[in-house]
């Protein structure tokens, strides 16, 4: 866990989003918590790390999500270094 983000505000926020109990109250949270621009992002680097996951190549990813190569490479690199909190979403959804 990266100790830079974690604090009390962080905290209550998370707890906010484990309260949500299904995905009409996710777009009615998230649509007042983040602009359009935030939440497409969000939802555009999500897309890219199944991608990823699912072996496409960049130039696919890119053409099918819009994002940029330096994007799929951030994300990249958070699959193979980061804290595994794609994988633990992807296995959780497998089942």
């Amino acid at each position: 866990m990266n100790s830079k983000i974690k604090n009390e505000a962080v905290d209550s926020l998370f707890d906010g989003i484990l309260s949500l109990k299904s995905r009409e109250e996710c777009y009615s949270f998230f649509e007042d918590l983040c602009t359009v621009n935030e939440l497409l992002s969000l939802s555009q680097r999500y897309e890219v790390a199944h991608m990823l996951k699912s072996g496409h190549t960049y130039m696919e990813i890119a053409e099918k999500t819009g994002a940029s190569t330096a994007t799929i490479s951030r994300v990249n690199r958070s699959l193979n270094y980061g804290n595994d909190g794609y994988e633990m979403v992807f296995d959780r959804l497998k089942k």
